[in-house]
């Protein structure tokens, strides 16, 4: 194997779906980073993009979520393809896509060195499921399924629970208030409690200093992935994305965040999520994004 360092380069995976159900949107996001050099700016390997689609506009009645049989495909082809890379000494880059891919991931990470812990960096806690999603998209709900708390076939389809709430970080979520006016499950009600690191917190303690113990205290306990929803950007500073929301992050927080993650040994895998280029007609955005990610290559 080829290593930087002591870190192995990213085997960068498109996976262009999107849980909305209609084609385009973040679906097309993979090829366009890919157009854009994401791959030489993570110093990484080509992977290729999986054949993966989600279409359909009904919620299936028993699961609650929107296109249900082709998220539930979908899950079980990432979960396949992300094992059997890291069983062959990869270290999977996401490229997706929305975050309908992480169940998969986690699930194939897990699948290939067993107890894993997790790094979500998102405008939202993503903890719905496909009773309180009031729209039944996949992307609301992949911590849900991360946790074993449904949909249950869903679960089921990822082989249970992929990591425990001890070693989740839900890290720069702002939707508090809508997430209780819509009933979802609320992160500070889990047991055991995950790590909750909201925006506000992490401006109050510094990123540097929420990413430094972050980092530490997962890497002493257990392999992690890392995943990033460009929605925890402000809705300003990143407007290419479908779920905008005012008060976000700005870029130099994100990367003061990402850094040392993205560059810690006992980073397993990681994706990027919901960067949709039908709404980047000068792919500025894009650029933005790809940049960040290389400057913390």
């Amino acid at each position: 194997m080829v290593k930087v360092g002591d870190v192995e380069p990213f085997t960068v995976i498109g996976i262009p779906i999107d849980s909305v159900g209609p084609g385009g949107g973040t679906e097309r996001g993979p090829a366009a980073l890919r157009k854009l050099g994401l791959i030489e700016a993570l110093g990484g390997r080509d992977g290729g993009e999986l054949d993966l689609r989600i279409r359909g506009e009904i919620r299936d009645p028993e699961t609650g979520i929107l296109a249900s049989d082709d998220v539930l495909t979908c899950t079980a082809t990432i979960r396949r393809r992300v094992a059997r890379g890291i069983e062959a000494g990869e270290r999977p880059f996401l490229a997706g896509g929305c975050c309908a891919e992480l169940p998969g991931a986690l699930a194939g990470a897990r699948d290939a060195i067993g107890p894993l812990g997790l790094v979500h960096l998102d405008g939202h806690a993503d903890l719905y499921d496909g009773e309180t999603s009031t729209r039944g998209e996949g992307a609301d709900m992949p911590i849900s399924v991360a946790l074993g708390l449904g949909p249950e076939a869903w679960v089921e389809k990822a082989g249970g629970p992929s990591t425990a709430p001890q070693y989740t970080a839900l890290l720069g979520y702002r939707d508090q208030r809508e997430s209780i006016e819509d009933g979802m499950r609320q992160p500070q009600t889990l047991s055991p409690a995950p790590i909750l690191r909201p925006l506000e917190q992490v401006r109050a303690a510094g990123p540097e200093a929420v990413a430094a113990e972050l980092t530490a205290r997962l890497q002493s306990a257990v392999p992690f992935w890392l995943h990033f929803d460009v929605d925890v950007l402000d809705q300003d500073v990143f407007p290419a994305t479908d779920y905008l929301m005012p008060g976000g992050a700005s870029w130099k927080e994100v990367g003061a965040l990402l850094t040392p993650l993205l560059a810690s040994p006992a980073l397993v895998g990681a994706s990027v999520a919901c960067y949709n280029p039908e709404k980047d007609p000068d792919l500025a955005c894009g650029r933005a994004l790809v940049e960040a990610l290389g400057a913390t290559a």
